[in-house]
């Protein structure tokens, strides 16, 4: 029998999540009632006039046939005037954007596009998995700089190029912050693209939670003069619309880097169905109330989390942008680490969160919590652990 000791696969470790889910299936077919805070999977109807413009353009059988890879051009369209109404950002609609199928698959093909074997890419710890495993199934070495601020990862850049050999190629940063939900300001993004720009670095932003903020709105990298010499960014619709299945993001910003990802997508797929790119279409040039509610939602969600889990015992900092709380191990139980205080939650509490451990090593002190039930379900989630604490 031929080796299955592939290459790629000896460089990915077992997905921590996979544990979790694996107790949780068994519970669940225990038929205990599970409350499922682990995986940040919207659970928010998707705005009506979307619904209506899918169903609309499903019914016309030319819309079932191959589409454009790049994304048709009626949504590039409508994102270049997304970032010029909402962030002051002129874009070209043929070279600088694209549509991908999710922002995952334009990170992890942006990462085949560009990566020779051995590069180094500087990612954030802790980090969403596909911003330094994308990198790792390319070729790609990593260099993780702890990222428990956006000051501590600032500070830590000069000396991450400095003692790394080869030179750093590219950098990773994504504000608001999954799993951490942490934002940033303009200011730590001209400190970025000043810092690339004299390493001569290339940025990948990924702006995934940029429209669930709830206090300031959060900004753009593309914004600072001189960043589409040198930065792209990826955003989606998932969290924004809740439209998580129908796969569609963007990538935007640099001709060049935008470009490779057109070249290899091109290799690889037709692009997302068409009557999906219609309903995308729809959202972005459509009325921003359905966003505001999806955002007040998240907010009221966040404010019973953290007041319900501090009864339990469990004092929780808040999160200023997207849809998890990023939750400190109670320290009579942080010798646990978080794989195994999950489980305690899941056995004994009823209760599914994300351990940090899966966002990077740097994550092993926390939980992530996701705002993804119901008030009520949230309130009895804070009624189960404090039977624990």
């Amino acid at each position: 029998m031929p080796s299955t000791d592939f290459y790629r696969l000896k460089r990915l470790p077992d997905y921590v999540f996979e544990t979790t889910n694996r107790i949780k299936a068994e519970a669940r077919a225990e038929g205990r009632d599970i409350i499922d805070l682990g995986m940040g999977n919207p659970d928010i109807a998707v705005p009506k006039h979307i619904e209506e413009k899918l169903i609309e353009s499903i019914q016309k059988p030319g819309t079932h046939r191959y589409s454009v890879s790049r994304g048709i051009h009626g949504l590039r369209k409508a994102v270049c005037a997304y970032y010029k109404r909402r962030f002051h950002v002129d874009l070209c609609t043929d070279t600088e954007t694209i549509v991908t199928l999710g922002s995952k698959e334009g990170l992890a093909n942006l990462a085949q596009a560009v990566t020779a074997p051995g590069d180094v890419i500087i990612t954030p710890n802790p980090s969403y998995p596909i911003h330094p495993f994308g990198f790792i199934i390319a070729g790609a070495s990593i260099r993780h700089i702890p990222a428990n601020s956006p000051d501590e990862f600032l500070a830590a850049l000069p000396r991450t190029v400095r003692h790394s050999v080869p030179k750093p190629t590219m950098m990773i940063v994504s504000y608001p912050s999954n799993p951490t939900a942490q934002t940033v300001d303009l200011e730590f993004y001209k400190q970025i693209v000043d810092f690339a720009r004299e390493h001569d670095i290339w940025i990948l932003s990924d702006v995934a939670y940029s429209e669930i903020y709830f206090e300031e709105p959060t900004p753009s990298i593309l914004q600072i003069d001189g960043a589409k010499e040198i930065a792209v960014e990826f955003t989606t619709l998932s969290k924004t619309f809740s439209m998580a299945g129908y796969r569609i993001g963007f990538c935007s910003g640099n001709k060049h880097l935008v470009g490779a990802l057109r070249k290899v997508k091109s290799y690889l797929d037709y692009g997302a169905f068409t009557p999906l790119q219609v309903a995308a279409t729809a959202a972005l040039n459509g009325p921003e109330e359905p966003i505001i509610e999806i955002r007040n939602i998240y907010k009221k969600r966040r404010d019973v989390l953290l007041e319900s889990f501090g009864r339990a015992g469990w004092d929780i900092p808040a999160p200023k942008a997207g849809m998890f709380c990023w939750a400190p191990i109670p320290d009579h139980l942080k010798d646990m680490g978080s794989v195994e205080f999950t489980n305690l939650l899941l056995k004994e509490a009823d209760v599914a969160v994300a351990p940090g451990i899966g966002f990077g090593e740097h994550g092993d002190g926390h939980v992530r919590i996701g705002l993804v039930e119901n008030e009520h379900r949230i309130r009895q989630a804070g009624r189960n652990i404090k039977k624990i604490f």
